[in-house]
């Protein structure tokens, strides 16, 4: 059986992306985003029963909320003032160029509070639960990730994270069943001088010290590492040409959760997530992963013990 998840969008975004059709035109396709979204997204292409806790408000909250539920998957919206984020990127070129974003405002005390609230809830009512960050850090209060993240695993829930900074830092102190960060945001936090495993391990062990169960980095075009109980696995997959590197990380955090909610180990569930995140560079859509390719893809993983 194939339990249920909870994903915490704080602030979805509303996303307008210019392509280029067959002729000399353009076409143009809006869609609701952002990093929570794109990880439902994932989870429900995996046939994973899915509901997104998010806030919505403005002109864009309205048109980003409506989008949620055309693609069929279940929200658990908590109305604000302010406005929702958007962009509008240009791909004709064939590079993503930015025409103009907004993260959105940020949420007020009693929205946080109502957001935790309804998180909370379906949280409960889930299995699996998967916190995801807004466009900008600074539009929540970072406290409300310890919070929730410890309030969820006390009462026997799983929880999940890909993070960095003080949401990061917030989500440790609660404590978090998986984390699965980039080596650039490890890079960025000041947790390693460089990428090699015999720098970026010794991070890892430090953040399972500070709260995190399981460990996992990846390292863009590079092999993806896990820490794994006290042992360090290299997460080895077959190249693929890449039509859209952005939004890997997402697919490959969400195809984990996928896995663990299907009943998989914590080792099956890092391949499926290492072939979700593989796939969805093959693909211009973002959170778009096809769930047989992902399955065959998933057997080809190789995951090997690295010894420093």
């Amino acid at each position: 059986m194939t339990l249920k998840t909870m994903v915490m969008a704080p602030v979805p975004i509303l996303t307008v992306t210019i392509e280029a059709d067959d002729g000399e035109g353009a076409e143009i396709h809006v869609h609701a985003g952002g990093q929570g979204l794109w990880q439902a997204r994932v989870l429900a292409s995996l046939d994973v029963p899915v509901v997104l806790c998010g806030c919505f408000g403005g002109e864009s909250g309205g048109v980003v909320q409506q989008l949620v539920r055309d693609e069929g998957i279940a929200v658990r919206p908590v109305a604000r003032t302010g406005a929702n984020g958007a962009y509008v990127h240009d791909r004709r070129s064939g590079e993503r160029v930015i025409v103009a974003e907004t993260p959105g405002d940020p949420l007020t005390r009693h929205e946080l509070d109502d957001l935790y609230n309804a998180a909370l809830a379906e949280g409960l009512r889930a299995d699996i639960c998967l916190l995801s960050g807004p466009a900008d850090p600074a539009l929540v209060h970072a406290d409300a990730y310890r919070r929730l993240a410890h309030d969820l695993r006390s009462n026997g829930k799983r929880v999940i994270v890909d993070l960095t900074g003080p949401l990061l830092e917030a989500s440790l102190a609660g404590g978090v069943d998986l984390l699965k960060i980039s080596h650039e945001e490890v890079l960025d936090d000041g947790r390693a001088a460089g990428d090699e495993p015999r720098e970026l391990v010794p991070a890892m062990r430090r953040l399972r010290e500070q709260g995190a169960d399981t460990v996992v980095v990846s390292r863009a075009d590079r092999s993806t590492l896990a820490l794994v109980g006290e042992e360090v696995r290299e997460v080895v997959l077959p190249h693929m040409e890449v039509a859209e590197p952005k939004g890997a990380g997402d697919s490959m955090t969400a195809g984990m959760a996928a896995g663990l909610a299907r009943g998989l180990d914590i080792e099956g569930a890092v391949r499926l997530g290492a072939a979700a995140g593989a796939l969805n560079v093959t693909r211009h859509g973002l959170g778009t992963v096809h769930p047989d390719a992902a399955e065959q893809m998933a057997r080809r993983v190789t995951l090997r013990d690295l010894r420093l």
